[in-house]
């Protein structure tokens, strides 16, 4: 059961704002679908974005400027939350760790397991709910994201390579396991363990064994997260060993912002509309 907390038209569809109880994290969860026009009775392709730190649906769905590409293309768009949120849910008073900061993990470690569940909600159970409320096609997935949603994106394409046909990201953490955002966020989330983050790392999953089809990422060469959080040349070096055929771009001039995220956005929709196509 989901709550219409908001529908908008825009770019020949509707954007939606819904809300609903959550099994998986315990809490209300907040989501944004935007479904162009169709055909009576038809099955649309999904595009899922993942946002990042301190984000919600919300930086998206109003600055991603996705909708004319979705739109032209055929593509439902959807945007979860970052994290469980709530009185009752345990936080943290750094920006980068507890809510708006779930890092797509299930979290193993006090006080975080009982909520922080953002991968299963992401693999499961969200896309249960839009297969049963929204007309999609979901043998015809793709996933993209930005900065610990890029990561999210990565991770969950890799894997879960029979669901995602195309995966993308912008400025991603390619690499938890060697940066410090995500020292704190698998350490705090999954303990000390680190053989255990390997599962929460792109660089990783590709070294053991994790492939795609293909992938495209657009990096911002003026980000000021490039060389210490985002470690862009670990990707490029493990899909090289790996033979990945990976379109990885570095962006002069372009920052970590959303001004960088929505000059590119639609060539992102563009590149998974054609790998979408039923």
């Amino acid at each position: 059961m989901i709550e219409t907390v908001s529908l908008t038209r825009a770019h020949g569809g509707v954007q939606g704002v819904y809300a609903h109880q959550s099994e998986t994290t315990g809490t209300a969860m907040t989501f944004s679908v935007f479904v162009p026009d169709h055909a009576p009775g038809a099955r649309l392709p999904v595009l899922w974005f993942l946002s990042g730190l301190t984000c919600t649906h919300a930086n998206v769905t109003e600055k991603g400027e996705y909708r004319a590409a979705c739109a032209e293309r055929g593509i439902i768009f959807v945007a979860p939350d970052t994290s469980p949120r709530g009185d009752d849910v345990a936080d943290d008073g750094n920006y980068d760790f507890g809510q708006g900061a779930g890092f797509y993990v299930d979290a193993t470690q006090e006080p975080w397991a009982a909520n922080f569940r953002m991968r299963s909600y992401v693999e499961h159970e969200l896309p249960a709910l839009i297969a049963a409320e929204f007309p999609a096609d979901m043998a015809r997935q793709g996933i993209t994201g930005h900065s610990m949603g890029g990561h999210g994106a990565l991770t969950i394409g890799l894997r879960n390579p029979e669901k995602y046909r195309s995966i993308s990201a912008f400025s991603p953490i390619v690499s938890p396991l060697n940066c410090p955002w995500g020292e704190q966020a698998l350490g705090g989330y999954l303990g000390p363990d680190r053989a255990a983050w390997r599962a929460y790392d792109a660089c990783a999953l590709i070294e053991d064994g994790a492939r795609l089809p293909a992938l495209l990422v657009d990096q911002g060469e003026a980000d000021d997260f490039l060389h210490a959080q985002l470690k862009t040349g670990l990707l490029v070096m493990a899909c090289r060993k790996a033979g990945i055929q990976a379109i990885i771009r570095m962006q002069p001039g372009y920052d970590h912002s959303y001004y960088f995220i929505s000059s590119f956005m639609a060539e992102h929709v563009a590149w998974h509309a054609e790998r979408l196509k039923a």
